[in-house]
């Protein structure tokens, strides 16, 4: 649909994820807008009295299996004329899961199935279905929207890495020229961390809650208690949601491994925050230029501008979706006794925090995109910082059985504004070493000084 929710104008919405930022979260309406939650419930609700006619429950023996496709068909068919019936309904019932229901009820009776009308919803609290539409929801947008789109940064990380693998960079630790680099290694290092995380992603089952008012099937085995409910629930939520049930409950899920989930994301931009300040800070530094693009403008008052805008953007999308992260995660496992409504509105929210990570991965895409190296700069940082070879020339010295050969590096360089090349030389040409181990020094360099790279770029 190409305008899936409440039609919402960019200048008037609330929030920038329906406004300003519409276009770019626009593939995860069809997962959390409210059009999106109603036929993912009616989904459920679906899928649900179809299993219930191949146990068969008694009462519906005389189900005709064909009529399954036209069953499936109200959740494949479903448009904003039906979600606005459900919502017309929700006026009169102000219960949301239950208009579901009596919107069900109401395309029984169109279809000539009014006698198994009943068998909606049977047995079945609200969070039965709430609780396999959200993991649902978050499952199929995890894979077909976020899943994707993070693969993308990590593949261009892993290109730009190859590339640039050998290009020597001065390094900077606490702010201060250290031991060379490899631009390409140093992107290396983010990409590494991004599918290590990915992997731990992964790992975190989408799992469902459905066992009747307070997860005890008590309607269900004392209306048929001969059936095994338990052992239908995990065949149903398996075979036809693609779920895990959740085996012990109260009224809703524990919500333990969704949060497992929300942290696993945050951790995943955690990085992408360290990713876009390193990049930024290159930028800087005038080691990266960056494309200029037709029409823009980066200042309304400096004409030369050319900012690492798409960064900054991605930055600060990525830690407003990890402040609603953090909460989700921390909000949701608690619940007082067997259940409170508190989870229920926050719940609504749970692709609040996707939305914005989605920003900052097209922010970031974007932003990778538009990276030219600048390798005059990096070379004439590494020309004008020679002392940072001081360490190889101290450790070879240490190899030797050199005396005190780090304080007489130390007493060299540090604290000095300026350590050239000519200065080394007549360090090394000092010393009480053999010919050979000078030789060995004096081919140092901060352009090749950057050890193995142990990468698979």
């Amino acid at each position: 649909m190409s305008n899936i929710g409440l039609p919402l104008h960019m200048l008037t919405a609330l929030s920038p994820l329906d406004g300003r930022y519409r276009d770019k979260i626009a593939d995860l309406a069809p997962f959390f807008s409210e059009f999106a939650l109603i036929r993912y419930r009616v989904f459920v609700e679906v899928q649900y009295f179809i299993a219930l006619t191949q146990i068969p429950l008694p009462g519906l023996e005389s189900f005709d299996a064909e009529q399954v496709e036209s069953l499936n068909r109200i959740f494949e068919d479903f448009n904003e004329a039906a979600a606005e019936r459900v919502k017309t309904i929700e006026r009169t019932t102000n219960h949301d899961v239950k208009a579901v229901e009596y919107f069900l009820k109401e395309e029984f009776l169109a279809m000539g199935l009014g006698r198994f009308a009943e068998f909606i919803h049977f047995g079945l609290t609200s969070q039965d279905i709430n609780n396999t539409a959200t993991p649902l929801m978050l499952k199929q947008a995890h894979g077909r929207v976020m899943l994707p789109e993070l693969d993308k940064i990590i593949s261009e990380l892993r290109l730009m890495a190859a590339h640039w693998l050998h290009t020597p960079m001065l390094a900077r630790t606490h702010g201060q020229p250290a031991s060379p680099t490899t631009m390409g290694k140093e992107l290396m290092v983010f990409a590494e961390r991004l599918e290590a995380q990915r992997k731990n992603l992964l790992l975190v089952p989408f799992q469902a809650k459905f066992g009747g008012a307070t997860g005890n099937f008590n309607a269900h085995v004392a209306t048929y208690p001969l059936i095994d409910w338990p052992g239908f629930a995990n065949g149903f939520t398996a075979e036809f949601l693609g779920l895990q049930r959740q085996q012990t409950t109260t009224q809703i899920e524990h919500y333990d491994n969704m949060a497992a989930y929300f942290d696993a994301m945050r951790r995943i931009n955690n990085i992408l925050v360290d990713l876009c300040r390193d990049v930024w800070s290159y930028v800087s530094l005038d080691y990266f230029k960056q494309k200029v693009v037709a029409g823009e403008i980066g200042s309304s008052a400096m004409p030369h501008k050319v900012n690492p805008i798409d960064f900054e953007n991605a930055e600060g999308n990525l830690m407003l979706a990890n402040a609603v992260f953090t909460f989700l995660s921390d909000k949701l496992p608690v619940s007082r006794l067997q259940r409170d409504l508190t989870d229920s509105t926050v719940l609504r929210n749970a692709g609040v925090p996707l939305g914005h990570t989605l920003i900052a991965y097209k922010s970031i895409l974007k932003g990778l995109s538009k990276l030219l190296l600048n390798e005059h700069k990096l070379y004439y940082d590494l020309e004008n910082n020679w002392m940072v070879i001081a360490e190889g020339i101290q450790t070879i010295l240490r190899r030797e059985g050199y005396p005190k050969p780090y304080e007489a590096l130390k007493e060299l360089t540090r604290g000095r504004d300026a350590i050239t090349q000519n200065d080394l030389r007549q360090f090394i040409e000092s010393l009480r070493v053999s010919d050979d181990v000078k030789d060995e020094l004096y081919q140092l360099s901060p352009h090749t000084y950057t050890g193995t790279l142990q990468t698979k770029a």
